[in-house]
C-alpha cells in the first residue's frame, strides 16, 4: 500500500515537525486541521486544510471539524471495489492514506486537582477517535499511526518501501489503533461512572454495572510463581495510586520475579501506614517483622530482630531513604531478595551493589499508597471480585474498653502500631508487639489459636509484657488463655463475637486489659 495523501491531526506535536517533513521529502500529500495545519505551514511545508477540501468549515468551536462523508469516505472506502471507487469519483473524495492522529488529553485533564466536569466533558474527543476507527478498520488500504512514539518507526520503513507500508505494519498499527481508542473510551467511561448526582451527570455507583481495565505490559517476567507458569507485569493505566510499583526505578541486581513483585506491593502498603520513619521486612506476601521509630535505622534494626529466621530471603521495604549506616546493616543482615527505598545516600549504592543479585528498587514516596479511587480485584474462576480497599483507619479516641483493668497510657500507641500491622498480615492474624515493634507474628492459620500459638513462639521471652492485636474478634476464650500464660499485657481486637462475654471474663480473670475496634482487617 504505497502512501499518497495523509491527514495529520494531532494535539500532541512532539516530534511532528521532523515526520511531515519526512512525509512531504517522500512527496505525501498533507490534510491538517485548525493548530496543527497551522504548525505545518509554520515549518515552510505546502498543507491544505481540511476545511478547504470538504468544503464545510469547522463550527459550533471545533466540536465538529472532520465528521463529514469526504474524509470517512476517503478513509473506509475499499479500493478494490468498483462501486466503491465509482462514488469517490462521482463525489469528488480524494482518497486518504495515511492518518496521523493523537487525541486530546482526556486522561491527563481529569488526573488534575479539582477538574470540572464541563472540562473534562470539553476534552473529550469526538472526530479524532472516530477517524482512527475508520482507518483502522480499513487497515489493508489505509495506514492510522495513533502516537508520536510511532514517528520514527513508520518513517524509516516508507523510506525503505518506497513510500509503501508491508500488510504485517499495517495490521499492528490498527491494532495499536484499537487499543488506544479503548483505552480512551473506558478513561471516559471510569470518569463518568464516579460523577456524583450534583455534577450534572449520573448518579453514582459504588460498583458499575460494567468495569473496564486498560492493562498496559511493562514487561515479560522469567516465570510466574513457579518456572512452569509464564507471567508478565502489567500496568493499571487508570490507577489513582499515589505510589505506583510499576513507577519505581530498579538501580541494581537481577530481574524481578513474579514473588518479588507481589512481596515488593505488600512492603509499600505496610510502609504506607506510617508518617514516622518505618520498615517491615515480607516473606511471602505477609511481614515477618515490622517497626517505627525515631530514625529508619533504629526501625529496620527492631523489624529484623522480630523473626531473623523468616527474614531469610525477605523483601525489605523503608519509608526513608538508606544512607551508609543502614546499607551497612542491610549488607550484614543476611541473604536478601530486594530491597525498595525512596532514596539511596552517597555510598549506600556503593554498600548493597556488592551483593550481585540483591534487587534494589527506588521510589519517590511523598505520600502513602492507599487511594480511595483504587478497588481491590481479586480474580476467581470464570470472573473477579471487586472491592474497596482496606483503608478505614480507628481513631484511638474512639477505642471501646471493655475490661476490668484499663491499657496504660504509654501502650495505646503500641496498641495502635500493632493494629496498623495486622491489617497486612494473613488471617487469621495475630501481632505480638512491644512500643512500636513486632516481636512476634502468627498468620495464616484456619484456626485463631494456632495463630497466637505461632506468635508466641516466635516472641518467645518477648511474650511477657507484650501487646496483642487480632484481625478478627476472639471466637473462643483458649486464645486468651494462651497470651495470658505468656504473660501477654494488652489486647485489641475487634470484638463482636457472641463469646465476647466469655473473652472479657476471661481477660479480667488473667488481669489482661483489652480494647475493642469495631471493626475487622481480614486479608485472604
Amino acid at each position: 500500500m504505497k502512501v499518497k495523501r495523509a491527514l495529520v491531526s494531532v494535539f500532541d506535536k512532539s516530534g511532528l515537525d521532523r515526520f511531515v517533513k519526512g512525509l512531504d521529502k517522500l512527496g505525501v500529500e498533507l490534510l491538517s486541521t485548525g493548530g496543527t495545519a497551522k504548525f505545518i505551514k509554520g515549518l515552510g511545508l505546502k498543507v491544505t486544510d481540511v476545511s478547504g477540501y470538504t468544503g464545510f468549515p469547522e463550527i459550533m468551536d471545533g466540536r465538529v471539524k472532520t465528521l463529514h462523508p469526504k474524509v470517512h469516505g476517503a478513509l473506509l472506502a475499499l479500493r478494490e471495489k468498483s462501486g466503491h471507487m465509482r462514488q469517490v469519483k462521482e463525489h469528488g473524495i480524494k482518497l486518504i492514506d495515511m492518518v496521523v492522529i493523537n487525541l486530546y488529553p482526556f486522561e491527563d485533564v481529569i488526573s488534575r486537582k479539582g477538574v470540572k466536569l464541563e472540562e473534562a466533558i470539553e476534552n473529550i474527543d469526538i472526530g479524532g477517535p472516530s477517524m482512527l476507527r475508520s482507518a483502522a478498520k480499513n487497515f489493508k488500504d489505509v495506514a492510522v499511526v495513533s502516537s508520536p512514539a510511532m514517528y520514527e518507526e513508520i518513517l524509516e520503513a516508507l523510506e525503505r518501501g518506497d513510500c509503501s507500508l508491508s500488510p504485517d505494519t499495517l495490521i499492528k498499527l490498527a491494532r495499536n489503533t484499537f487499543a488506544r481508542t479503548s483505552e480512551y473510551d473506558n478513561a471516559i467511561f471510569d470518569f463518568l461512572s464516579r460523577q456524583g448526582a450534583n455534577a450534572r451527570s449520573l448518579p453514582q455507583e459504588a460498583f458499575s454495572p460494567v468495569v473496564n481495565k486498560t492493562l498496559k505490559k511493562i514487561q515479560d517476567l522469567r516465570y510466574g510463581e513457579n518456572p512452569h507458569q509464564q507471567a508478565a507485569f502489567y500496568e493499571d493505566a487508570a490507577s489513582k495510586a499515589s505510589l505506583r510499583l510499576s513507577s519505581a526505578v530498579k538501580l541494581h541486581g537481577k530481574e524481578l520475579s513474579f514473588n518479588n513483585i507481589l512481596d515488593l506491593n505488600a512492603a509499600l502498603e505496610v510502609i504506607g501506614e506510617f508518617d514516622e520513619p518505618a520498615a517491615c521486612i515480607i516473606k511471602h506476601a505477609t511481614p515477618c517483622g515490622a517497626a517505627a521509630a525515631d530514625d529508619i535505622k533504629t526501625a529496620f534494626a527492631h523489624a529484623l530482630e522480630c523473626d531473623r529466621l523468616s527474614a531469610f530471603g525477605g523483601i525489605i521495604g523503608v519509608n526513608r531513604p538508606v544512607e551508609w549506616g543502614l546499607a551497612e546493616d542491610i549488607a550484614a543482615s543476611g541473604f536478601m531478595e530486594c530491597i525498595i527505598a525512596p532514596e539511596y545516600g552517597k555510598g549506600a549504592l556503593d554498600i548493597l551493589g556488592k551483593k550481585k543479585n540483591f534487587r534494589i528498587l527506588k521510589l519517590k514516596m511523598d505520600k502513602a499508597p492507599l487511594n480511595k479511587d483504587d478497588l481491590d480485584i481479586k480474580k476467581v474462576s470464570g470472573g473477579v471480585l471487586l472491592q474497596e480497599k482496606d483503608e478505614k483507619d480507628i481513631d484511638v479516641k474512639d477505642l471501646k474498653v471493655v475490661t476490668k483493668k484499663r491499657p496504660r497510657k504509654e501502650d495505646i500507641n503500641g496498641l495502635y502500631f500493632a493494629w496498623k500491622i495486622v491489617k497486612h498480615a494473613r488471617s487469621n492474624a495475630i501481632v505480638l508487639c512491644e512500643g512500636k515493634k513486632t516481636v512476634g507474628i502468627g498468620a495464616g492459620q484456619a484456626s485463631r489459636v494456632d495463630s497466637v500459638i505461632i506468635a508466641l513462639r516466635k516472641a518467645g521471652k518477648k511474650s511477657a509484657g507484650s501487646l496483642l492485636a487480632s484481625d478478627a474478634f476472639f471466637p473462643k476464650p483458649d486464645s486468651i488463655e494462651a497470651a495470658a500464660k505468656a504473660g501477654v499485657r494488652s489486647i485489641i481486637q475487634p470484638g463482636g463475637s457472641i463469646a465476647d462475654e466469655e473473652i472479657i471474663a476471661a481477660a479480667d480473670k488473667a488481669g489482661i486489659s483489652m480494647v475493642f475496634t469495631g471493626m475487622r482487617h481480614f486479608k485472604h
